[in-house]
């Protein structure tokens, strides 16, 4: 589950989760897709750049 807002400004960066993975599983280059969702801030790509799915992992356990 992606936070809804940037740790360090704020910014809602969940909406655009969706589309990010989608594009980027299907061979675009992550910079150019952050570019054109309009994230450039870079405490925000950094948080959809390092983000990793756990809830799929954590679920059995519950």
């Amino acid at each position: 589950m992606i936070p809804v807002r940037c740790f360090s400004c704020g910014k809602v960066i969940s909406a655009s989760w969706e589309e990010f993975k989608a594009r980027t599983e299907a061979g675009e280059d992550a910079g150019k897709v952050l570019d054109d969702l309009g994230i450039t801030r870079y405490c925000c790509r950094r948080m959809l750049l390092s983000h990793i799915e756990l809830v799929d992992v954590i679920a059995p356990y519950q």
